[in-house]
């Protein structure tokens, strides 16, 4: 194990330092800066080794999290890279994006400050490009088998790396013009710079992934054709249709859903050119919803120098402790303050809106009132409502599944009632031969959970073409661990 005394000498939590305020919202580049090497030696020091470590089961890829803290606390960071990587493909996604129910279930927690798990995988991963020990894996041997994955979100890589390095020949599909799903657009460069995805994708092609930018199946290729044309499909679109709020004014010019800004200050800080962009510039701006993407356009508004920003949540604000509903090791649900929220912009909770209110056709406001509770339904209370001025409003409420895309028609998959494709105990749907894996069949999620949906969907596949299969799977379809959905 590490040093066995490390969390009785050590019983401070130190995560990454952050860029000041001033100078981080003057661009886009991360907020993080690499942690002190002494510092994250101490931190990767208090790990406890436990006889049952918790934190295994509160990450559904399984990572062998004591493991490599103890191989960090050693200096021994190629032996980490590996224990890292033979659990999860892309460790320096999750150690930037994911909210890593990991630590919610450390079993140091109970009494102290967890460990700062995510800390240490994100700084193995980076000394691991640094030193160049990120290298293709290329196949002994390849199968006569192909394969076309739908999506390149984390899913949708993670499926493709596995099945090429089993010796598949493997082809992206990707209906943008650049490779990442939402890790490429809908993810801003503050939390994560694109050249974590570009090298990467690097690796991927340098093991044989190929990549198919610019086509949208089911309509440029449809998928009967595509289902022809390979052995096997696998679906991993993602859950990308976004939750509307039909109340009067939507239609109001300035009501975007978030993913439509995002996207648009994703491009330009790649280099585009976009029309008619949707700017925060010398706006109030205010946004619905008060999770990770809401935080999103909090900071890429910050970014464009917006002249207010007001985040709106209809429901209360959660605790700062953990609940007594929600005990260790389960993952609470606690108010957070993310690095955008430092950076300013009014928090107001129990927020109903009513309205969006405007004059000729542009919006000019919103409409709130006080949340009340009646019969556990949440409603706006009469007399308390209020105008909050607004030049744009940002939607970020969430999404309610996959866009289907022609898969019912074309391949004759199914849909549950919350709008997820139907697949089996294996990934298979209801059309022999077509898989689907991450957010596509269990809705919205985590990137760890689309992470390891991915690798498990990859065994499945191999195993329907091969008769059986040496990949890991590390969940199935059906699991429903203690992360949050």
């Amino acid at each position: 194990m590490a040093d066995p005394r490390g969390f009785l000498k050590v019983r401070e939590r130190q995560t990454q330092p952050r860029r000041p305020v001033p100078v981080r919202i003057m661009d886009f580049k991360e907020v993080y800066e690499a942690q002190d090497k002494g510092v994250l030696k101490a931190q990767a020091g208090r790990c406890m080794d436990c006889g049952i470590p918790f934190c295994h089961q509160g990450c559904p890829l399984g990572n062998l999290i004591p493991e490599w803290n103890d191989l960090m606390w050693r200096d021994k960071g190629e032996e980490a890279i590996e224990r890292l990587h033979a659990t999860n493909n892309f460790p320096e996604f999750t150690g930037r994006l994911c909210p890593a129910p990991c630590e919610a279930s450390c079993v140091l927690g109970i009494n102290q400050p967890p460990v700062t798990i995510k800390q240490v995988e994100v700084s193995i991963i980076d000394q691991a490009f640094d030193e160049d020990w990120v290298q293709p894996h290329i196949p002994e041997r390849l199968t006569d088998k192909t394969i076309a994955v739908v999506g390149s979100g984390p899913a949708g890589l993670a499926v493709a790396q596995q099945l090429t390095r089993a010796g598949h020949t493997v082809a992206v599909y990707e209906r943008d013009d650049r490779i990442g799903g939402l890790l490429r657009y809908g993810i801003p460069d503050f939390k994560m710079e694109k050249v974590h995805l570009d090298r990467r994708l690097e690796q991927m092609r340098a093991e044989g992934t190929r990549f198919r930018t610019g086509v949208e199946v089911g309509r440029d290729i449809s998928w009967e054709q595509l289902r022809r044309r390979y052995d096997a499909v696998v679906v991993t679109t993602g859950a990308t249709v976004p939750r509307d709020l039909p109340i009067p004014g939507r239609e109001l010019d300035g009501v975007h859903f978030a993913m439509d800004y995002l996207v648009q200050a994703n491009r330009v800080v790649a280099g585009d050119t976009v029309k008619r962009q949707i700017s925060a510039e010398g706006k109030h701006v205010v946004i619905l919803g008060g999770g990770d993407t809401g935080a999103d356009c909090l900071g890429t508004a910050h970014r464009q120098q917006a002249a207010s920003v007001t985040t709106l949540a209809i429901g209360k604000q959660p605790p700062l402790e953990r609940p007594a509903h929600q005990p260790w090791p389960m993952y609470p649900t606690l108010f957070e303050v993310a690095s955008a929220h430092e950076e300013g912009g009014e928090r107001t909770y129990l927020a109903s809106t009513v309205e969006f209110v405007g004059e000729n056709g542009v919006l000019t406001g919103v409409k709130v009132a006080e949340t009340e509770f009646v019969d556990g339904r949440r409603l706006p209370k009469a007399g308390t409502e209020r105008i909050i001025p607004a030049d744009l409003v940002f939607l970020s409420l969430g999404f309610t599944g996959p866009e289907p895309a022609g898969l019912a028609e074309q391949v004759g998959a199914e849909f549950d009632d919350r709008g997820n494709v139907v697949r089996d105990g294996y990934y298979m749907t209801s059309r022999p031969g077509v898989f689907a894996a991450g957010d596509a069949g269990r809705g919205q999620s985590l990137i760890v959970w689309a992470i390891a949906e991915g690798r498990a969907c990859a065994a499945a596949v191999d195993k329907w073409l091969m008769g059986s299969t040496r990949l890991p799977a590390p969940v199935a379809p059906t699991d429903r661990a203690i992360a949050p959905l």
